[in-house]
């Protein structure tokens, strides 16, 4: 068995359309003040447009997403961001886990999550919202973990509640003892250090325990806007997290031009085999490149030492 796995994060979707005065009366007149200043002219349709169309080229058998959709998380943006999420590939083969930015403010998560049910939950799940989900597409499961909530003024921090942590590990442990390869979705990275304090994975500690004592062969995450690898302690050895760049960031700037991540898993025997490509833009005025090309079995061996 072959599969290949796609990994997205961060497109923050534009142009943002105009909030009400009642929108505005919240955190997200900060949010909104920002894209103006900042984000509308780093967070392009050029750039994301180009990656989905690499992306697309590649074949991948499913895309992971993890999360920032939409940028204040006001109702206009719901619907324009479901539609991108059409074009970019059936429910069946997309895989959403939502970010800060898609529940910015109290109650955003909820109607995101509505909004865009088809792509967030398992297979066996009905309700919107229901985290963790998991999908199984042949011998890889995707577990999608929630770890967006409303944060204050100048926070971009996220949770993850003590009955997720808990049901999480339960489900790994039975995806372990069905041998497939566990890929755990989550926005916030959830490696102690990895970004900064008031954008960090509260209650992180959670999220740790359950890989360490369920399992895991792969965790995604978004929200840093950097390429990253870090490794966590699993039952039978490294873990690796992989982080992606934002998929519509201009390259030039302070942070990685828009990138994804293309997973090529396979069975070895009784173990698995993962290979990890990167492509996107590098420089400005040019187009998508192949960044690197990795082999995680490899690096998690070495790590294991």
């Amino acid at each position: 068995m072959m599969f290949r796995l796609a990994h997205l994060s961060d497109p923050h979707l534009g142009p943002l359309p105009n909030p009400t005065l009642l929108e505005l009366a919240s955190k997200r007149a900060i949010g909104y003040l920002n894209w103006q200043r900042n984000r509308a002219s780093k967070f392009t349709s050029e750039y994301l447009d180009g990656l989905v169309a690499d992306l697309k080229a590649q074949e991948p058998d499913h895309i992971a997403l993890t999360g920032d959709l939409v940028n204040i998380a006001i109702d206009a943006e719901l619907g324009p961001a479901r539609r991108w999420l059409d074009k970019l590939g059936p429910a069946h083969d997309v895989s959403v886990a939502p970010g800060n930015h898609d529940a910015y403010v109290p109650g955003a998560l909820r109607r995101a999550s509505e909004a865009w049910a088809p792509y967030m939950r398992g297979d066996d799940d009905h309700i919107p919202g229901a985290y963790p989900y998991v999908r199984r597409r042949d011998d890889v499961a995707l577990v999608g973990v929630s770890s967006a909530r409303a944060s204050a003024p100048f926070f971009a921090t996220g949770h993850v509640s003590t009955e997720q942590a808990k049901l999480l590990c339960q489900k790994l442990k039975a995806l372990g003892r069905d041998g497939v390869f566990r890929v755990v979705m989550i926005h916030h990275p959830p490696v102690r250090g990895s970004t900064d304090w008031y954008k960090r994975l509260i209650a992180g500690s959670r999220v740790r325990a359950a890989i360490l004592q369920g399992g895991a062969e792969l965790v995604l995450h978004g929200h840093t806007h950097i390429d990253s690898l870090h490794w966590l302690k699993g039952p039978v050895g490294p873990v690796p997290v992989v982080g992606v760049p934002a998929a519509s960031n201009a390259p030039g700037g302070k942070k990685p031009g828009a990138r994804y991540n293309l997973f090529k898993i396979e069975r070895a025997g009784n173990d698995w085999r993962c290979y990890w490509r990167e492509r996107g833009f590098q420089k400005p005025g040019e187009g998508i490149v192949e960044i690197r090309e990795r082999d995680l079995s490899a690096e998690m061996l070495a790590a294991a030492e």
